[in-house]
């Protein structure tokens, strides 16, 4: 390898590590206060209506946000590493969009066929008789379709800026729903579950003409930039290396099948579905099992702990899985490392400042957040906090194993650690579902971590 070439690939390596950086603090920035907006949300919804009524919220929240990550984020996922993946290798993305698309449209129209089979279900057990509540789940779930496709296709451009502000747009108006309750512009229950609606929705205009402007701008700037003598020395490049390339067409073409890709989605589904039943599930086992919506808003708002930093967290989990996906293609594994370790750092340090945070002041900021309704132990916020950190250590790894395809032995991860989580959970040992949650969230985000680390060292050659 000569000095230019050398040069070239340090200064690629670079430019990569600077993208995965750039990119992970813009959306940062932007999901960070997105996350601050959704808990905003929460709390002016328990401020504003009573212990059943806001449980009720809870439970539509549970539902639609468990919902749309299990259907639609496998499909964000595979745009984001496939158009990585591709454009590193300057690969054609006509067909995995197309397929995609396809693959979101099933699920969109599996989850809708489902959805009304058990109609009458939901509404009487879930929703305590709420066809209201009923079809704003319906039509929010939905509308996140486009919204999933749009964040996959931004991520999968390293456009993160723009992918940090679709999300908080949603996040914003969702907001605006119950503060226009609690100024008396709006009033009850159903107004502030409208605004679960609202933020989807929003997302059917703003996903087409962010990446139709991106579009118009990126073809501008290419135009600006090529003089008319790079374009002829280009064109005299890729006629040299013609001849050299002609009997590997098919193989630098790459491509894509809907088997690769449903294969993906299908085990990022699964994944998906396991990462929410974590996440999700304890409420809707308190709703049915100890005292109904009002236990269940108690588990929702404890677990409002783990869930505001997996806001953060997708945006190093939405810029990490391109960026690693470029590595691999480049088996830039020392830079891939360095990258894991950074992340694995950072999560640590977030969940370590937390923990003190909680231990200082974690029951009086429960409270002030929530109400004086609910009563919290120090102990078991720390536990929490400490298993959100430990979580989102096991969330890194699992980016690294969909950046390998080693998806079918991520799947094997997850549901264990799930397995173990919902057993827990159904078992009678400890009658407080609150308790249940304290132990068994850290403890299977352990199991979780233990697996994936084991994973990652396997699949991963050293430099």
């Amino acid at each position: 390898m000569n000095s230019r070439e050398t040069g070239a690939n340090a200064a690629a390596t670079g430019s990569k590590t600077s993208d995965y950086g750039r990119g992970a603090a813009l959306l940062t920035v932007g999901i960070g206060v997105t996350g601050l907006v959704t808990f905003a949300y929460l709390s002016f919804a328990s401020h504003t209506l009573s212990k059943e009524q806001y449980g009720q919220i809870g439970l539509l929240w549970s539902a639609v946000f468990l919902i749309t990550p299990i259907f639609y984020r496998p499909v964000e996922q595979l745009l984001a590493r496939t158009i990585a993946e591709r454009r590193a290798r300057d690969q054609t993305l006509a067909g995995p969009l197309k397929i995609a698309a396809a693959i979101q449209l099933t699920l969109g129209l599996a989850f809708a066929a489902l959805a009304l089979a058990f109609q009458d279900r939901l509404i009487d057990d879930l929703f305590d008789g709420s066809s209201t509540l009923y079809w704003i789940m319906f039509s929010s779930v939905l509308a996140y379709a486009v919204s999933y496709f749009g964040r996959g296709l931004l991520a999968g451009n390293q456009r993160f800026g723009l992918y940090g502000l679709l999300v908080l747009i949603e996040a914003s108006v969702r907001f605006m729903f119950p503060v226009a309750v609690a100024v008396g512009l709006l009033s009850g229950q159903n107004a502030i579950a409208l605004g679960i609606l609202a933020g989807p929705v929003i997302s059917l205009f703003v996903v087409p003409l962010a990446l139709m402007g991106r579009q118009r701008a990126a073809r501008a700037a290419i135009s600006d930039r090529r003089s008319a003598a790079e374009i002829v020395e280009d064109v005299s490049e890729e006629m040299e290396t013609l001849d050299a390339a002609s009997g590997a067409i098919d193989v630098e073409r790459g491509e894509f099948t809907m088997s690769e890709g449903g294969g993906f989605a299908l085990a990022a589904l699964v994944i998906m579905a396991c990462e929410q039943a974590i996440l999700n599930a304890a409420p809707f086992i308190a709703n049915s099992t100890a005292g109904g919506a009002a236990a269940a808003a108690a588990v929702i708002n404890i677990l409002v702990i783990a869930r505001a930093p997996m806001q953060l967290f997708q945006s190093v989990a939405t810029s990490l899985l391109p960026h690693l996906s470029k590595l691999r293609a480049a088996d830039d594994y020392g830079e891939y490392r360095k990258s894991v370790r950074v992340t694995l750092l950072a999560i640590s340090g977030v969940a370590v400042v937390g923990a003190l945070v909680m231990l200082i002041c974690g029951p009086w900021l429960m409270r002030l957040v929530f109400g004086s309704q609910y009563e919290y132990g120090r102990l078991g916020l720390i536990a929490i906090t400490v298993g959100m950190g430990i979580y989102l250590c096991a969330a890194t790894l699992n980016q690294t194993a969909l950046a390998a395809k080693r998806t079918g032995a991520a799947v094997a991860c997850w549901l264990t650690a799930t397995i173990a989580f919902l057993a827990w959970m159904l078992s009678p040992i400890v009658e407080d579902p609150l308790t249940r949650v304290e132990i068994g969230y850290p403890a299977s985000s352990l199991i979780l971590f233990t697996l994936l680390f084991v994973l990652y060292q396997r699949v991963t050659p050293r430099d």
